[in-house]
């Protein structure tokens, strides 16, 4: 597959404009409000009674439900503490299941075919979403579960194909331009769905749900027809399991041997822990701590969040040129920095106007640090046709981060009952991986030079 190819390129960033609505609709913005509206309704009427007309004037008046609970599997828990342990056991089967398949993938060539599987199961999964009922609590949790699966390990596949459809000097570019088409289009597919919520009706905000798997679905046969499933021309053989093992065995080896490889893999470890964890647990953060009073809560954040995708396409543009001026490993030193800001401003945050201006300053570093840490890792990879599986390492320390992240933030608010505790609590990983930065060679590698510079 010759390096540059236009079509190519234009049909891979596509998958970010397919796949990107599962991260907005349904990790960021509708569905959060929407479980948290559901289970506290449902957690009003099985505990204060509260149903129908009483339960609305409640709500109006500023009721105070307590700490809204769930039963699942006959156990009382938590509603914010049950979606953040439920994403962590996804992000550890992730970083679990995604080297290993890799090395199959590797080994037979057919990346194309593992990275449509996960698609499909996790746009599938959305579609499920639309029956969710708090009374079949288990079933809508794994609906969230194989979502997730579904989403990252696809990930995966499609992340190891940046460094064979472009050159080390394109990566920065065309990472960020993926980034782009993702907030652009799953900004237009969210404001399509607060239509039909706002201006008909807000019961069919399920139909959110439908959409996002369809949209997904649809859009990703446009990377599926311009994408290779076999560039290298690999037989089939028996035994692929096994050989998929030794094949990415054979790649860590490989993988130990590379100082500057093992060393940013372990900054970037910790600050996108902090990174994701943040992404992950904003919306319901801001459901319940910041005092929305006349702004009304959901509308309110749905406007923090397309302001956040507005400005992370922005974002993601700026700091792609911004490292091509001053190396990429300063550019995320300076967009880390920022998010330790973010945090420590988040513990104070009390009003919809701070919680905006957090949300802006989330977004211009969001989409950037998401798009150059792909492209730097990328650019770092030594000559080799296992793409998928040194993707797979970068992967699985975003997962294993993420499932760290998430509990931890669940744990801290289960110990002291505050979001705030967890959310300051994140600012660790962010600091640690900004030392761990520092530690990083700058060896010179000829088609590496916007990196060493």
């Amino acid at each position: 597959m010759k390096k540059g190819n236009k079509k190519i390129i234009r049909g891979w960033v596509m998958y970010d404009w397919a796949n990107s609505v599962y991260n907005l609709v349904i990790s960021s913005a509708i569905f959060p409000i929407f479980y948290d509206n559901v289970t506290t309704k449902a957690f009003a009427k099985r505990v204060h009674g509260l149903e129908g007309e009483a339960y609305t004037q409640a709500v109006d008046s500023g009721f105070d439900f307590g700490n809204v609970t769930v039963q699942f599997f006959g156990a009382e828990i938590s509603n914010s503490v049950l979606i953040s342990y439920v994403l962590s056991a996804s992000f550890l089967v992730v970083s679990f299941l995604s080297p290993m398949l890799s090395g199959v993938a590797d080994f037979s060539g057919n990346k194309k075919r593992f990275m449509q599987f996960f698609c499909y199961l996790g746009a599938l999964s959305c579609i499920s979403l639309y029956w969710f009922s708090p009374n079949s609590i288990e079933l809508g949790m794994l609906s969230i579960f194989l979502g997730s699966i579904g989403f990252w390990n696809s990930l995966v596949f499609y992340n190891a194909y940046l460094p064979e459809i472009a050159a080390p000097k394109d990566h920065d570019r065309i990472s960020a331009r993926g980034f782009s088409m993702g907030y652009l289009g799953s900004m237009l597919l969210l404001v399509l769905c607060l239509s039909i919520i706002m201006f008909i009706d807000p019961k069919y905000t399920s139909i959110s749900f439908l959409l996002v798997g369809l949209w997904w679905i649809g859009f990703s046969q446009i990377t599926y027809r311009v994408l290779p499933n076999n560039p290298y021309k690999k037989k089939k053989q028996k035994g692929i399991l096994l050989k998929g093992f030794k094949e990415l065995r054979a790649v860590f080896s490989e993988f130990k041997k590379t100082k500057q490889l093992k060393r940013f893999l372990l900054a970037f470890f910790f600050y996108n822990t902090g990174v994701q964890t943040v992404m992950l647990m904003a919306v319901i953060f801001a459901k319940k701590e910041v005092d929305w009073g006349d702004a009304g809560g959901d509308t309110g954040l749905i406007i923090a969040i397309l302001l956040i995708q507005i400005l992370g396409a922005f974002g993601a543009f700026v700091m792609s040129r911004l490292s091509g001026a001053i190396g990429n490993i300063k550019t995320l030193g300076i967009s880390i920095v920022i998010w330790l800001g973010v945090c420590v401003a988040a513990y104070i945050v009390t009003s919809p106007f701070q919680f905006y201006f957090l949300a802006g300053t989330v977004g211009l570093v969001m989409g950037g640090v998401q798009a150059l840490s792909r492209s730097t890792y990328s650019k770092m990879l030594p000559e080799t046709e296992d793409h998928a599986s040194y993707f797979s390492f970068y992967d699985a320390t975003e997962k294993i981060g993420i499932v760290i992240g998430t509990f931890s933030f669940g744990l801290f608010e289960m110990i002291t009952g505050s979001l705030r505790t967890s959310v300051i609590s994140v600012t660790f990983f962010f600091l640690v991986g900004l030392i761990l930065l520092f530690f990083i060679p700058k060896k010179h590698v000829p088609s590496q030079a916007a990196f060493t510079k």
